[in-house]
């Protein structure tokens, strides 16, 4: 899934850069004729630094498309600092996130009045990219809200371990997501006692999102404020009339 101001810029771009290990092919399919289009998959960051350069030098339009939103486990700083260092002005386009196309697969709201008003996205520590030491899954778990965990899945064991460790309650919903918006993608409930299995039983070890908290629960008795009759806002009055907002011009 792309923004459509993301999908305009891959169609403008006279260079694209995308990683098969993680994009959709199909969402840089309509790029222009005669774009270079290259699969950074099995490159480093200073294999494609030439291409930067030679934007650069030729005036030309590069689009370096990330997985989901670029704000989240992108390693965009190191490509912004590259850009600064060569003199390429360079701009974010936000994206949908797993965690958020997820919930939206399964119907499913991740704040809750009075259930949970807060997500936390993590990581499982102990992998090989390090983490701060005051970062882990059972620290946050403690505060029982809702969490998304990317970068896990192949650790599924020691998540569910630590998930309930920290304090959530074995039946706590699960929402477990692999290669989320892709065409050949998997969506599954569970509770958090059969996390592990789950994801097991359906050989998931990567691309694989998974949501937990109590707000996922498929059924709440819950409402907003914003839209009870008897929540006054600047729009309307606890009656229902709609109120007049003037401004000065």
């Amino acid at each position: 899934m792309i923004t459509v101001r993301g999908a305009r810029v891959i169609e403008q771009a006279d260079i694209v850069i995308w990683a098969s290990s993680l994009v959709d092919a199909a969402i840089v399919a309509n790029t222009k004729p005669g774009a270079v289009v290259v699969d950074s998959a099995a490159e480093s960051l200073e294999d494609i630094t030439p291409l930067y350069q030679r934007a650069h030098d030729e005036g030309l339009l590069v689009a370096r498309v990330h997985t989901g939103d670029p704000s989240i486990y992108g390693a965009t700083a190191e490509q912004r600092r590259i850009c600064e260092r060569i003199g390429i002005p360079h701009r974010t386009i936000p994206g949908v996130s797993a965690f958020s196309a997820a919930a939206a697969r399964m119907d499913a709201e991740i704040t809750i009045p009075e259930v949970s008003q807060t997500l936390i996205l993590t990581r499982l520590e102990g992998g090989r990219t390090p983490m701060p030491d005051r970062e882990t899954v059972r620290g946050f778990a403690a505060h029982g809200v809702t969490m998304a965990l990317y970068l896990s899945a192949a650790r599924n064991k020691v998540l569910q371990d630590q998930l309930l460790a920290g304090g959530y309650p074995p039946h706590t919903p699960c929402i477990v997501g692999y290669r989320v918006t892709w065409p050949d993608e998997l969506m599954l409930r569970c509770p958090l006692a059969e996390l592990s299995a789950t994801m097991k039983a359906h050989k998931l070890w990567k691309h694989t999102v998974v949501l937990v908290g109590p707000a996922l629960a498929e059924q709440h008795d819950t409402r907003s404020h914003l839209y009870h009759p008897g929540f006054r806002h600047e729009y309307r009055a606890a009656d229902g009339t709609p109120l007049v907002t003037r401004t000065d011009t």
